[in-house]
């Protein structure tokens, strides 16, 4: 199973960018899958959710009301649609697939990375 993420850049406080990871190998409409951060000099810490279906999420409180997981099994791919985004939102941005199908949100409950893709969001 492979994971390709993309969509990362630098943009302005209170912009957007959407990420998207696209998933090869595997059965990907039967993966729970998720977003992940890390910033410099900090742990990798879970961003967003989403199980099997769609029809359950997680998301951080630092990013509740901002930031929205999406997926789309026809594609084989997850989003990650980011708004008023904030420079403390500056990380790489990784996303994971896990076997099980429900949502997760500690990184040992993931078996498949993504490569990452750095996101700098300036003030």
């Amino acid at each position: 199973v492979q994971l390709q993420a993309s969509g990362g850049g630098l943009v302005q406080a209170g912009g957007s960018l959407r990420l998207s990871c696209a998933v090869s190998g595997g059965t990907f409409s039967s993966y729970g899958m998720g977003w992940f951060r890390q910033a410099p000099g900090k742990e990798r810490e879970p961003v967003a959710a989403i199980n099997w279906s769609g029809g359950r999420t997680y998301y951080a409180d630092s990013v509740k009301g901002r930031f929205t997981i999406s997926r789309d099994n026809a594609k084989n791919t997850v989003y990650l649609q980011m708004n008023s985004l904030k420079p403390e939102d500056t990380a790489v941005y990784y996303c994971a697939a896990r076997r099980t199908a429900l949502v997760a949100t500690t990184k040992s409950q993931y078996d498949y990375w993504g490569q990452g893709t750095l996101v700098t969001v300036s003030s």
